[in-house]
């Protein structure tokens, strides 16, 4: 006699779910890679390029004058100042260059260096120096403050003043940081650049920008930008790349400040619920005594869209006394 049959369980497909989940992720990959070419088809550069230690930058440049350096925060490029007006509104009076940050636009992010304030500061300096630009002022907005003052405390000779917008200037705890940086880890940010993480990005975009505008409207003028520019896997990758260096980069430059002694204009939104005023603005303007402090009313962490009046009269402060 044989034993009785015993009823067999069906093994588990454990192969459907992982073959989803693969076409999914290539279908991702696949729209990313079309609209990452056809963004970049419909906004071809429209700047000048320059090639330094083999890195290429490119930047916007306008108007005759004094030297005015622009410097963007994370997340944007060099239009922002454009699409905000503040850089043609400078060009009036001053001869204005904006570069796009490496990794950011049509500049260059190697990833053989590390891309804190003060080598992003060195790049910009030798740049400069290559375009015959001599004893700039140098405003920055956001996370470009950081580079902002790096170029001020690593080249106090060179640099005439500093205009600091928005900028985070203290370690805090902030949960988003390391939240972001990991779409800049080798292996699985790779992944996630390339295929879900920009879809993400786009779904969250008008969160995002409400925040960055609250308390006031979204402007009109910041619509306009590219979205697709900003969630291509290089740009976000050197987006999460400066939420992970932020906290660090804040620690080691507010040890320095003491250093400071140009003129320094420190211009905020009273409604920054990016980086809190209070925390930072102020903090910096009590530490900097000789430091000029111009709180915009109403305004959230994108000032520069807010009084550019105000803005210019910060700069022109600061040529007067350079």
């Amino acid at each position: 006699m044989y034993p009785p049959m015993l009823p067999t369980r069906r093994p588990s497909n454990l192969r459907t779910p992982a073959l989803l989940a693969a076409a999914g992720l290539a279908a991702s990959f696949l729209y990313v890679q079309a609209k990452k070419r056809s963004t970049e088809r419909d906004n071809p550069p429209t700047g000048k390029f320059i090639y330094v230690d083999g890195v290429r930058l490119h930047y916007l440049e306008r108007g005759e004058g004094p030297e005015l350096v622009l410097l963007h925060g994370n997340v944007v490029y060099a239009n922002d100042f454009e699409l905000s007006g503040l850089l043609d509104r400078a060009a009036e009076d001053y001869h204005v260059i904006a570069f796009d940050r490496p990794g950011f636009g049509y500049s260059d992010r190697p990833t053989s260096t590390t891309w804190t304030p003060e080598e992003q500061a060195k790049l910009i300096h030798k740049a400069l120096h290559a375009l015959n630009i001599e004893r700039p002022l140098v405003v920055g907005h956001s996370w470009g403050t950081m580079v902002a003052l790096a170029m001020a405390l690593d080249f106090p000779k060179y640099v005439r003043g500093i205009g600091l917008i928005s900028g985070y200037y203290y370690p805090t705890a902030r949960i988003d940081a390391p939240l972001a940086a990991i779409q800049a880890t080798p292996v699985l940010g790779h992944v996630l650049r390339y295929t879900v993480a920009p879809l993400q990005g786009r779904l969250a975009w008008p969160l995002i920008v409400k925040g960055m505008f609250s308390p006031a409207p979204t402007s009109e003028r910041f619509k306009r930008l590219p979205v697709w520019i900003t969630l291509r896997p290089s740009q976000l990758r050197a987006s999460a790349a400066e939420a992970g260096l932020m906290v660090p980069a804040a620690t080691r430059l507010s040890q320095r400040y003491a250093e400071l002694t140009l003129p320094i204009a420190v211009i905020a939104g009273d409604g920054d619920k990016v980086v809190f005023p209070d925390k930072q603005a102020h903090r910096l303007h009590a530490e900097i005594s000789h430091s000029e402090l111009a709180m915009q009313p109403g305004v959230g962490h994108m000032a520069h869209y807010g009084d550019q009046n105000a803005i210019m009269a910060a700069i022109d402060k600061l040529q007067a006394a350079a």
